[in-house]
């Protein structure tokens, strides 16, 4: 077929493999369900939230570098709404605003030529936008001429915009890579299967709590298990990244295995503390932007600097 010919085969291999591992489950659900009787209904909500969410992902991914960083920046900013909206930052509509602009700023930067290197991407500045974003925010009190309670919402602003915003950022500058499918796609393939696996193991091998007072449904079996297995997909994908060497294999299973968990965990902690069980509802069965991107956040920027140590972006 002249279109599946014409895809790029790392593309059409995780597209292939994603249909099908779909396909397969959807069937079983059916068996379970129809056939057997089973009480899967919670588990169809999480089904139907991948069969929404798979075709957005390859679709913009397939539409090219812009789609894919115009895609993510959206993301971004849904993300931080479910942030704002959780701590009650929402009603504050000037740190609102000054974190809506930054990381629309981010998505520009990300898209426009360097004007140094003529390269896709202005780096430098995308690296620097953190410090103007931080002093716009913690200038925002002056301006208003307020002071009590102003502290609270620089905080949230400025944690908002760099775990949203900007360390996300990170996953969008990786489409500015020659390498882009590769990249992208095994990130977001691999986060999935380290959830997965984490949960598999967890319930096969779970006896010890990993942070009972964060997350109490996670386990350090499967937190070991989620590590084992990420440590070895970087091999068995290694055409996603021909150019890797073993020390950058190895350091992409440990950003992956590791940095997925910490992400996580770092949203449990952050919901357990505002007491809420889902950070928003946007996706069925997933809960919200960031409880689907809370691993990605994490990983993003710590494989985007391993690759530009080793290799550069370009």
């Amino acid at each position: 077929m002249p279109f599946l010919d014409s895809l790029d085969p790392v593309f059409l291999f995780y597209a292939s493999i994603t249909g099908g591992v779909l396909a397969v489950a959807g069937l079983i659900l059916l068996i379970l369900g129809r056939v057997m009787g089973r009480d899967v209904a919670a588990v169809w909500d999480t089904y139907r939230g991948w069969i929404f969410m798979a075709p957005l992902i390859f679709g913009a991914v397939w539409l090219g570098r812009e789609a894919t960083i115009l895609g993510l920046g959206i993301l971004s900013i849904l993300g931080f709404r479910e942030f704002a909206r959780a701590t009650g930052l929402h009603r504050h509509w000037w740190y609102m605003g000054a974190v809506y602009l930054g990381i629309a700023a981010l998505c520009l930067l990300e898209v426009m030529e360097d004007p140094r290197t003529g390269m896709d991407g202005w780096y430098g500045m995308f690296m620097a936008t953190p410090v103007f974003m931080i002093a716009l925010l913690v200038t925002l009190p002056v301006l208003l001429n307020k002071a009590e309670g102003q502290l609270q919402l620089v905080s949230l602003s400025i944690v908002g915009f760099i775990y949203m915003g900007w360390m996300f950022g990170h996953m969008a500058f990786l489409a500015n890579s020659n390498n882009f499918f590769g990249y992208i796609l095994y990130l977001v393939f691999a986060v999935q299967i380290n959830d997965v696996a984490a949960f598999i193991f967890g319930r096969a091998f779970g006896r010890r709590k990993l942070r009972s007072n964060v997350s109490p449904n996670k386990t350090v079996g499967g937190s070991l298990g989620a590590v084992a297995v990420s440590m070895a997909l970087p091999w068995l994908l290694h055409f996603s990244f021909p150019h890797f060497g073993w020390i950058e294999l190895v350091l992409t299973g440990l950003i992956v295995g590791v940095g997925g968990q910490l992400g996580d965990l770092t949203i449990s902690a952050i919901k357990r503390d505002l007491g809420v069980k889902d950070m928003g509802s946007l996706i069925p069965g997933h809960g919200g932007i960031l409880d689907r991107l809370d691993s990605l956040i994490f990983v993003a920027p710590l494989f985007f600097h391993t690759v530009r140590w080793f290799h550069d972006i370009y």
